[in-house]
């Protein structure tokens, strides 16, 4: 296990969550929709856990449902959102949540300043999006282990091949769980807050993931 102690008086901190979503789709997502309803529900569950820490969340608008090949959607929603808290907010410390496809969109906006942590949530990975993760940056990759929507292994894979190369990352895997976070939707919120806290708030704390060796 290890313990942070990242720095004595931090910046502020900000959580940008981003919803799954399809690899084509030209409609605007609905309230209704699941893939956005789970996500509020989820970062709801992270205000409850990290607002003690002086940490914000919000989740991502995306104008489209889908990923939409070269246009990327939800990548250059991500650039408006981040570009949007940092005009309102200044010098801010970033983290990125992503579930499926959100998560392949944070690894395509790792590079962004201010982005310190990213949390990829069973992610789509399709094209080793992960190679894109700089150096020094935070990940933390958590997937069910009986997925069957997108590969644990893959994810697993690319993670290994991250901190490889530098990225501080780590790997959760929950037994049994498919990709949906409806399997113990505490262990998914838990896990995400407790690498958030760990990585961002600056106060000394034990990450998770490190008790799970590659």
């Amino acid at each position: 296990m290890q313990v942070m102690d990242n720095f004595s008086d931090p910046l502020p901190a900000h959580v940008l969550v981003l919803p799954g979503g399809c690899p084509v789709g030209t409609t605007r997502p609905r309230p209704w929709h699941p893939s956005q309803m789970r996500m509020h529900l989820f970062a709801d569950a992270l205000r409850r856990r990290l607002t003690r820490h002086d940490i914000a969340v919000d989740v991502v608008d995306y104008r489209y449902r889908g990923w939409n090949d070269d246009h990327m959607s939800p990548v250059r929603d991500g650039l408006r959102a981040i570009e949007s808290v940092t005009r309102r907010r200044g010098n801010v410390r970033l983290g990125l949540v992503g579930h499926a496809m959100g998560a392949r969109a944070i690894a395509h906006l790792a590079t962004q300043s201010g982005v310190e942590s990213l949390v990829a949530l069973a992610p789509w990975w399709p094209a080793d999006d992960a190679d894109l993760i700089p150096a020094g940056r935070h990940l933390l990759v958590a997937h069910g282990t009986e997925d069957t929507w997108t590969d644990p292994r893959m994810a697993q894979s690319q993670a290994m091949a991250a901190r490889d190369r530098g990225v501080r990352a780590r790997w959760r895997p929950l037994p049994g769980g498919g990709h949906f976070l409806l399997s113990d939707p505490r262990w998914w919120a838990d896990t995400t807050a407790d690498f958030l806290t760990c990585t961002l708030s600056g106060k000394p704390t034990t990450c998770p993931g490190d008790d799970h060796a590659f």
